[in-house]
């Protein structure tokens, strides 16, 4: 336990490694420019201030419309509810349309549009001492099937051998591993391709102490000190080696560049529930993640893999504090990767996204009870930000983004708060004074706002040259558009539940557990779709039958969340069902781009060809 009084953080502990030397003053701007010279401050300054500005006043124009709508001849208690609920729960809808926005407008109506948000992609020769510096790539490994590990880091070694750069590579397999059988997997796995990638090392930890970061931090004190670099990988991530090089040869021409994170995409899946899910991510995030690096900049994400980090600065800054207390929001950090980005924006490090696909791969969860369970898992690991905003030093940016991290998990419960004041309202039949013909307005506005992030990828596809033929043809796009729309208007009330009674048990000691992830697809058993989705059910079905008894007319207004809460159980099963998989794969629903073309890297992974069989266009394009 620390020893440390209640309530307050115990301090980040620098690793034993001295400061990373001052880079050469010609590679530097000065106060007036970011720690890596690549913008003005004053610029970046501006551009926050017009988003900040663009924020407030829509958020306030649907404010006044939500009150308008609910305040006429008078406010009732639900009226208080419905509104505070939406003052909760619309901000982060707000700033994913103006992240969306921005970001189409830069590719599309802006020359220069990609240099302005990511200036670090501009062409630049090493620094003066920074080129052959060496990396290690880190893969962590954690009670999970150790092929697919392997697997990627074989593709990936090879990849790098392609480009002739591979001898400044060493790899590493760093286990959290507590399943002796597992563990047996890995070590016999290690004994077998341990030549084959290049020497690779094993490790593994007996106590699982601070979790993955836990993981890194011990690896680099003991053999970090000789690699300027490093590259986390979780056991499902893969990228090119093409793609690490982008990634190292943009830190080489920018000193004070701490973090760089790629642009994380999704794997082929033979899972509909992760094919599905991966289609809407694939296209709406390119404008999305644009439109947040054009205002964010040098306070950049970063995502826990795929990302090349500057080893001394990240060893001398960036130890994560341990929380005292009890319960589940005390003790190590569990969503670290946040925490160490701002803690090296704050040692003078700049942070940066590339907001470009290239070749960096994950694998998305597979069924609807392991999306849930991962969803907890950042959401408990978020919620212990509210400990963290206080932490001295921090930029503006860094702390906001520690505050939104936190407030977009609150969405849920606002949301769902917000719709059993509505059925209260509908159920008591008190709906006097309210003008309806407002309110479907403001339904509509709302709507289409959360719903653009989507459509602004649609538009991004339909104006890049090649884009639609990329997902198979126009009519496979647009049938995969409207499908995965119908299925995140399914999904979405299924987890805004289920995050909301768990944030409800977290101040009474309710966990997850932080373990081994279900990756490859699978069949989900109508018992365990029961076992994890029957208090949706139920309430959707008390919900709806409320409605129904009460106010029959305003059933087809609710169904947009009855129906996900109320078929919650068979969606579950369809989505992760082989044959369902199966149907999508054979018809091009939902294809990514690697399935209209051959990505020798992906073909080289074990069991992936049949899954990726090629699609081709459809002819009327």
């Amino acid at each position: 336990m620390n020893d440390e009084s209640p309530g307050r953080i115990a301090p980040a502990t620098a690793a034993p490694v001295s400061t990373p030397p001052e880079p050469p003053a010609a590679g530097r701007s000065g106060p007036a420019g970011t720690p890596a010279g690549l913008q003005p401050r004053r610029l970046l300054a501006r551009r926050r201030a017009l988003v900040l500005v663009l924020n407030l006043a829509s958020l306030a124009g649907l404010a006044a419309g939500v009150a308008a709508v609910f305040g006429t001849g008078g406010w009732s208690a639900a009226d208080v509810v419905i509104f505070a609920t939406f003052l909760v729960g619309a901000p982060w809808t707000v700033m994913g349309f103006w992240n969306a926005m921005l970001g189409l407008w830069l590719l599309h109506g802006r020359r220069g549009g990609l240099l302005r948000a990511a200036p670090h992609l501009a062409p630049a020769p090493p620094a003066p001492g920074e080129g052959e510096g060496r990396v290690a790539l880190l893969m962590f490994l954690r009670n999970e099937p150790p092929e697919r590990a392997f697997a990627r880091l074989r593709a990936l070694h090879a990849s790098l051998g392609a480009t002739g750069e591979a001898h400044r590579f060493d790899t590493f397999l760093l286990s959290d591993t507590s399943d002796p059988g597992i563990a047996a997997r890995e070590e016999a796995l290690h004994a077998l391709h341990a030549a084959e990638l290049g020497g690779a090392r094993y490790r593994r930890r007996a106590l699982n102490t601070g979790y993955k970061a836990g993981n890194i931090r011990d690896f680099l004190e003991a053999q970090g000190q000789g690699y300027r670099y490093f590259l986390p990988l979780d056991s499902d991530s893969l990228m090119s080696g093409a793609a690490v090089l982008g990634l190292l040869r943009v830190m080489e021409a920018h000193p004070r560049l701490g973090i760089l994170q790629s642009l994380v995409i999704g794997t082929p899946s033979a899972s509909a529930f992760a094919r599905i899910f991966q289609f809407g991510m694939r296209h709406g995030m390119r404008s999305f993640t644009m439109g947040a690096a054009w205002w964010q900049g040098d306070c950049g994400p970063y995502w826990g893999h795929n990302a090349l980090i500057r080893t001394a600065p990240f060893l001398a800054h960036c130890a994560l504090p341990v929380l005292p207390g009890r319960g589940p929001l005390a003790g190590h950090v569990l969503s670290h990767d946040q925490v160490e980005a701002v803690l090296m924006r704050r040692a003078g490090f700049e942070v940066r996204v590339l907001p470009v696909e290239g070749e960096s791969w994950e694998d998305n969860p597979v069924t609807l009870p392991d999306f849930t369970r991962r969803d907890l898992r950042w959401c408990q690991g978020n919620m212990q930000y509210w400990r963290l905003l206080g932490l001295p030093g921090l930029e503006r940016v860094s702390r906001f983004q520690l505050f939104a991290a936190m407030m977009m998990y609150f969405g849920a419960p606002a949301w769902m708060l917000m719709t059993l004041a509505a059925a209260s309202k509908i159920v008591w039949r008190d709906a006097g004074g309210i003008d309806f013909a407002l309110g479907l307005s403001m339904f509509m506005i709302m709507f289409a706002v959360s719903l653009f992030p989507k459509v602004a990828g649609w538009i991004d596809t339909a104006l890049t040259p090649g884009g639609v033929a990329r997902y198979g043809g126009g009519p496979r796009f647009a049938a995969g558009a409207l499908t995965e729309t119908l299925f995140s208007m399914m999904l979405a009330p299924v987890v805004a539940f289920r995050v909301t009674l768990f944030l409800i048990g977290l101040p009474f000691g309710r966990a997850t557990i932080w373990g081994g992830q279900m990756r490859d697809p699978r069949r989900l058993a109508w018992g365990e779709a029961l076992g994890g989705l029957w208090p949706q059910t139920l309430f959707g079905l008390g919900l709806a039958g409320l409605v129904w008894a009460m106010a029959p007319s305003a059933l087809p207004w609710t169904l947009p969340v009855l129906a996900g809460l109320v078929l919650a159980i068979p969606f579950a099963v369809l989505t992760a069902a082989p044959a369902a998989g199966r149907l999508c794969a054979r018809a091009g629903l939902c294809a990514v781009p690697e399935e209209t073309r051959d990505v020798p890297l992906l073909a080289a992974l074990d069991g992936l060809p049949e899954r990726r069989r090629k699609i081709p266009p459809i002819a009327a394009e």
